[in-house]
């Protein structure tokens, strides 16, 4: 084969996102609520923590979404979610040393802005009985410029929000009706606009390609549209295909997906698009312009990666509150039950709503830290990161058959333990990381393909 064509079957693989070790396929259901509740109370008043909620409503339905949402036909079940919130954050609270310290909050979904004003107020002010925030915490919150209303953007900035996040996704009419996405430019700048009014000050756009009926002309002019209004940072995503995990993707058409070769082109041209409008490529999907938190991390090499993607939250632990959010602490992952009403009746009943979980190993931090560096910092020296955990190497024989192998096929050049990315091994990311996954070959789980 032609280097070209190594390189898009290495792109073709099928492998995880790598926004935890081990990756949610491989947490245990057997995995007990009095574990996550032992290591609450272990946690570190000294350190400070980080914080998500998730809230899994949305008023509209995007086909082309993988997340745990439901569609908010009426408000109720809405406020009913918001009440079993302040109970789960009352019963983790009980169990957390006192004044414990949030250095980033994140509201994620879903639609977090699904819920009234008041209604996120109020659990705001709830957060802040329990949790010191700290000056230079950073609060975000996702939103949708379909439903974002003037009341909700100008609480949104007196709750001292700094971050607002928009699933712009592709501006091509015929796309956005592909994926049941309809949101003129227009309409995602009034929303900016709106939140930058009410003293948001950094904003962030979600783009996907490898969309329906998507060309790299229509991305392309999708870019120049995003970046003329300015937004801090830029997610670029490819589509995951995955209709058995998310059945609302059997509403789009498969045949009207890019083949491989235009998706990968895609991704090649929107990431040099975004250079020439001054955009910084940062780990393996996300950009942002220099003067952004995301850029000075990835430069000084302290960028990190949870299950929200790439971050600069520094927290090791990191509380997950509402159906599906995933936590993590020093000892290990854990995620709340996923259907709405079993996690309600646990809150309501006094109990963790745990729906799996695993403890760490030393095997699993040394691993984990090496993927999290690869997927962070396109580079990373094995032995480093073992004496850092004071942990023995581990790597198998195969494994390091398998890095000489991507090194003679470019992705990568390894001297001993010091692995760096090549420009084109930087888009395989995924692939390389994967070398390192001991789980992977016994897992049953689908994954999306690496570009």
């Amino acid at each position: 084969m032609t280097n070209a064509e190594t390189l898009a079957a290495y792109a073709r693989r099928a492998v995880p996102r790598y926004t935890s070790y081990p990756t949610a396929p491989h947490f245990r259901e057997d995995f007990a609520p009095a574990t996550y509740a032992d290591w609450l109370r272990r946690a570190d008043p000294s350190r400070p923590v980080s914080l998500y909620l998730h809230v899994p409503f949305c008023r509209q339905v995007c086909a082309y979404c993988g997340c745990n949402m439901k569609l908010a036909a009426s408000y109720a079940p809405v406020a009913a979610y918001a009440e079993a919130l302040h109970a789960e954050i009352e019963l983790v609270a009980a169990l957390l040393p006192r004044g414990m310290k949030a250095i980033h909050l994140a509201w994620g979904g879903g639609t977090p802005t699904a819920l009234a004003p008041d209604d996120l107020a109020a659990l705001m002010d709830r957060l802040r009985r329990h949790f010191t925030f700290l000056p230079e915490a950073e609060l975000s919150i996702e939103s949708d410029p379909r439903t974002l209303t003037p009341e909700m953007a100008a609480r949104i900035g007196a709750l001292g929000f700094t971050r607002a996040s928009f699933g712009v996704q592709e501006f091509d009419p015929k796309v956005q009706q592909a994926i049941n996405r309809i949101q003129p430019p227009a309409m995602v700048a009034r929303a900016v606009e709106a939140l930058r009014h009410a003293g948001v000050a950094h904003i962030n756009f979600d783009l996907i390609y490898g969309l329906p009926h998507q060309t790299e002309e229509t991305l392309l002019a999708t870019i120049a549209t995003a970046a003329a209004m300015r937004p801090d940072r830029v997610a670029l995503f490819g589509y995951a295909h995955v209709p058995w995990m998310a059945r609302r993707q059997r509403l789009i058409d498969e045949a009207a997906l890019p083949a491989a070769a235009a998706r990968a082109r895609q991704s090649e041209s929107a990431a040099e698009a975004l250079a020439h409008h001054g955009y910084q490529a940062i780990g393996l999907d996300h950009f942002a312009l220099p003067g952004d938190s995301m850029a000075v991390a990835a430069r000084q090499g302290t960028l990190r990666r949870n299950f929200q993607g790439y971050t600069t939250d520094p927290a090791e632990t990191l509380i997950g509150f509402g159906a599906t959010a995933i936590g993590r602490s020093p000892f290990g992952h854990v995620q709340n039950l996923a259907e709405t009403g079993a996690w309600s009746r646990a809150v309501f009943g006094a109990t963790l709503p745990v729906g799996k979980g695993v403890a760490l190993s030393p095997h699993d931090r040394l691993r984990g830290q090496v993927i999290e560096r690869i997927m962070c910092d396109s580079q990373v020296n094995t032995d480093a990161v073992a004496r850092s955990l004071g942990a023995p190497e581990a790597w198998c024989p195969e494994e390091l058959e398998t890095l000489d192998a991507m090194a003679a096929d470019g992705l990568l050049a390894r001297q001993g333990p010091a692995i760096t990315l090549t420009p084109e091994g930087r888009k395989l990311a995924r692939v390389v990381a994967a070398v390192f996954d001991s789980y992977l070959a016994a897992g049953k789980a689908r994954h999306s393909v690496a570009v």
